[in-house]
């Protein structure tokens, strides 16, 4: 929800899935860093040691994905995945794995809390432990076209052990090719659903799954499925999180996601594992299963957009995180303010500026909507003034015209959830939180640590142009533990949104 405050002022870097990022190149440095390991089991520690004519207590090791957001020119690309301070001149380290994705990854060795190399990078594999799985036994792959030529790929899908990996086909029609690698290809020649059976062997053993092709013969994609979701930390607040994250998305069916949260490279991790599309900056990413053609870096610090390729018609998804305090919630059921003043410290929170400075942003693809249509995806931070109503009251007040709601709307922006759920009484859609359901202190309110968390609806998917909202709901997995979140099968602090829509 609101844990990314240092981020903000970081230079963030975007980059595509159709980017392949610059290799470690040769630099002056003058120390060394050395593994005991080159290829480390994930659950086990990474064991290092270094040395430097060069030492401050704020010397460090950090560990990055390849590609992902190493310092490779020696400057701020995103974060690490773990690190640890080295403030000796020579000694020894180790970093935690667990929680890790299976892949390569970089050692780098870093000067005074900065990015200057202070040793050459050292390349590392992480491997995992157990039988080969697909995260589902069944699920839906991208649309295919009759007469065009389609290409899709499970192969990344596989977890578990997954050296010597091959893919088979065991089931379905002749059109479709299955490759080693998992890369499904072929032109279909008639419209209907497709069933392959597929079996993924390894050196740890052998496992099946099912996979669907929906042909088409009009539009490629007549509905769409779209979510809004903040992942927590990029998942990584939950163990597993991942396959966890991969499980939400192939049951859900889902074509394209805005993210939130996506602490550098949640996108691109997920993207690979799926076979899909991604643009991101180290906060916000757009995720789809359908190309990305073009993309819009980040605005007012806090959102990202791409144009998405549904076969006839083009999509422009914006994923925003808004600033995180104050909270009005808290403001208004804590601290008792007017309604004068929640309005105020709206203003005051950033969030004000940022929605309007989005939508100024937007304007060419609200003005393009009805040929092209618009969505708004994010974790806004506040709630809605479809919801804090005269008629609806939330810990005692009545209508709050909320400002991050009221902007979209006063742009001619649908919010989905209260398109297909219009009373707030009885379908609230609160995404905060289904975790936690006590309020844990902080935000000036610490006299109230152990009250109820005041649950809100804060994430949201509005719209504009030619869709028909089908659907929307407020969706998580499982009994979610505030206790122990890490145990959770679901791996966010907040509910995601999922919305389905007719394409027009």
């Amino acid at each position: 929800m609101r844990q990314l405050l240092a981020l903000a002022t970081a230079v963030l870097t975007a980059t595509s899935v159709l980017l392949s990022p610059a290799r470690p190149a040769l630099a002056a440095s003058d120390g060394t860093v050395t593994v005991a390991a080159v290829s480390v089991t994930i659950g086990s520690d990474i064991r290092f040691s270094y040395t430097t004519p060069r030492p401050t207590a704020t010397n460090w090791v950090g560990l990055y994905a390849d590609p992902g957001n190493g310092p490779v020119q020696e400057k701020y690309v995103g974060p690490s995945t773990t690190w640890v301070y080295t403030p000796s001149a020579s000694g020894s380290g180790t970093l935690p794995t667990a929680g890790l994705t299976p892949g390569t990854y970089i050692l780098y060795y870093l000067y005074n809390d900065g990015y200057t190399w202070l040793a050459q990078p050292v390349p590392i594999r992480l491997t995992a432990t157990g039988a080969p799985h697909f995260p589902t036994a069944a699920f839906t792959l991208r649309n295919a076209k009759v007469g065009t030529a389609y290409s899709a790929t499970v192969g990344g899908l596989v977890r578990g052990d997954t050296s010597g990996l091959t893919v088979a086909k065991t089931s379905g029609p002749s059109w479709a090719t299955v490759s080693a690698t998992g890369a499904i290809t072929g032109t279909p020649p008639t419209a209907g659903t497709t069933t392959l059976g597929l079996r993924a062997t390894t050196a740890a053993g052998t496992t099946t799954a099912t996979v669907t092709i929906r042909v088409q013969s009009g539009a490629l994609v007549p509905q769409l499925r779209a979510l809004s979701w903040n992942l927590w930390h990029g998942g990584t607040a939950v163990s597993n999180g991942l396959e966890k994250e991969l499980t939400f998305l192939l049951e859900g069916d889902v074509d394209v996601v805005g993210i939130q949260e996506n602490e550098g490279g949640a996108a691109r991790t997920l993207a690979a594992a799926l076979g899909w599309s991604y643009f991101q900056d180290a906060d916000t990413a757009v995720l789809s299963r359908y190309p990305i053609t073009a993309t819009t870096p980040t605005v007012a610090g806090s959102a990202v957009a791409a144009t998405i390729n549904l076969g006839s018609r083009s999509l422009r998804l914006w994923s925003a995180h808004l600033g995180y305090t104050p909270y009005g919630p808290y403001d208004a059921c804590f601290g008792r303010l007017s309604v004068q003043q929640l309005i105020s410290r709206e203003a005051s929170s950033g969030r004000t500026g940022q929605i309007n400075s989005i939508l100024t942003a937007m304007k060419a693809d609200l003005a393009a909507s009805a040929t092209t249509p618009v969505l708004l995806t994010g974790d806004f931070n506040a709630p809605s003034h479809l919801d804090w109503t005269a008629t609806n009251s939330r810990c005692g007040y009545g209508a709050v015209a909320w400002p991050t709601s009221t902007a979209p709307a006063n742009a001619g922006m649908v919010d989905s959830y209260r398109q297909a759920r219009p009373d707030p009484a009885r379908d609230p859609g609160n995404t905060w939180s289904p975790v936690y359901k006590t309020f844990t202190g902080g935000y000036g309110y610490d006299s109230h640590r152990g009250d109820p968390e005041p649950q809100d609806r804060i994430d949201f998917i509005h719209y504009r142009g030619p869709l028909t909202v089908l659907s929307s709901d407020a969706l998580w997995t499982g009994t979610p533990s505030q206790s122990k979140p890490s145990a959770n099968a679901w791996s966010s602090d907040h509910a995601a949104v999922l919305t389905t829509f007719r394409v027009n």
